[in-house]
C-alpha cells in the first residue's frame, strides 16, 4: 500500500490501483505523443501561420469569446435557479438544461437549423423579419453556445450549492436590498466557480465541431472555424492537420492548467 498525501486528507491506496491508473494514462497520453512525433515541426509555423489557418484560428477565438460571454449572461442566473429552487418546474427543467452534456453535437446542430433555420420554429419570423440566422457567423455563436452552456451551469450550481445561502440570508436580514446581495454577496463568492465554468465553456466552444457544421456550415471566414479547417486540412493536406491539431491541444492544455491551477489555489487557500 502507498500513502497519498493531499490537502486535509491522507488516503492509503493499494499498489494494484496503480496498474490500471498508469494504463489509463497512457491510453490518453499515447495517442498525444503520436501526433506530436508526426508533426513537420521545421514547416510548424508556416504551416499554423497560412492565410486559411489564420481566418479560422481568429474565427474560432472571437465566436468561443462571444459565446462565453452569452454563456455567462444567461448561464449565471439558470445556475443560482437551479440551485436555490426546488420547485417541480426546476426539477423538470434540470435534465433538459443539461441535455447538451450527453447529446450527440451533430444532433445538436439540427434542433438549432430546426429552431433558427429559414423554416424552423422561430426562424421563420426571422426570416420575415429580414434577420437569417443558420450558416452565418451567428450560428456559430448560438451552437457553440448550446454545447457549451452546461459546462458553466453545471460548474457554478455545484459552486452555489457548496457556497449554500446563509451569507446572502444574513445581508438581507441587515437590511442589503436584493440587487445588493446579488453584487456584494452572492457573485464575489460564486467567483472561482463562475471562472472555472466560464474556461470550461471558452475550452468547449473553441473546440465544437458537429453542431457548428451542420446549423453553421463551413464558409471559409464566416463559418470555417479551426476544428472545421483541421477536418477539411484532413484530406487536402495533412501536415496542416496535424499542426493546427497540436495548436488546438495546446490552447487546451493551458485552459486544463488554468482550472487546475485555480482549482488547487482553492483547496490551499482553505
Amino acid at each position: 500500500m502507498r500513502r497519498i498525501g493531499t490537502p486535509g486528507a491522507s488516503i492509503w491506496l493499494p499498489g494494484w490501483v496503480y496498474a490500471p491508473a498508469v494504463l489509463g494514462a497512457g491510453f490518453v497520453v499515447l495517442p498525444l505523443v503520436a501526433m506530436a512525433v508526426r508533426v513537420d515541426w521545421p514547416q510548424f509555423w508556416p504551416l499554423i501561420t497560412s492565410t486559411p489557418s489564420q481566418a479560422a484560428l481568429l474565427l474560432s477565438l472571437r465566436t468561443a469569446v462571444a459565446s462565453t460571454v452569452l454563456c455567462v449572461l444567461v448561464g449565471v442566473p439558470m445556475a443560482l435557479v437551479l440551485a436555490r429552487s426546488d420547485g417541480r418546474v426546476v426539477r423538470a427543467l434540470r435534465p433538459l438544461i443539461l441535455l447538451p452534456l450527453v447529446l450527440p453535437p451533430v444532433v445538436g446542430g439540427i434542433a438549432l437549423l430546426y429552431a433558427f433555420g429559414r423554416m424552423g420554429l422561430l426562424g421563420q419570423y426571422l426570416e420575415t423579419a429580414g434577420i437569417r440566422i443558420a450558416f452565418s457567423t451567428t450560428a456559430v455563436v448560438l451552437a457553440q453556445t448550446f454545447v457549451s452552456l452546461p459546462f458553466l451551469v453545471i460548474a457554478l450550481e455545484g459552486a452555489a450549492r457548496t457556497a449554500g445561502a446563509d451569507y446572502d440570508l444574513v445581508a438581507a436580514t441587515l437590511g442589503a436590498r436584493p440587487a445588493t446581495v446579488w453584487w456584494r454577496v452572492t457573485l464575489p463568492l460564486l467567483a472561482p466557480g463562475l471562472v472555472s465554468g466560464a474556461v470550461l465553456a471558452f475550452a468547449r466552444s473553441l473546440g465544437e465541431f458537429g453542431a457548428t457544421l451542420t446549423f453553421a456550415g463551413s464558409r471559409q471566414g464566416v463559418t470555417r472555424t479551426l476544428p472545421l479547417e483541421i477536418y477539411l486540412q484532413r484530406e487536402a493536406d495533412p501536415d496542416a492537420a496535424v499542426a493546427l491539431s497540436i495548436l488546438l491541444v495546446a490552447v487546451a492544455a493551458v485552459v486544463v492548467l488554468a482550472v487546475g491551477a485555480r482549482r488547487l489555489s482553492g483547496w490551499n487557500s482553505a
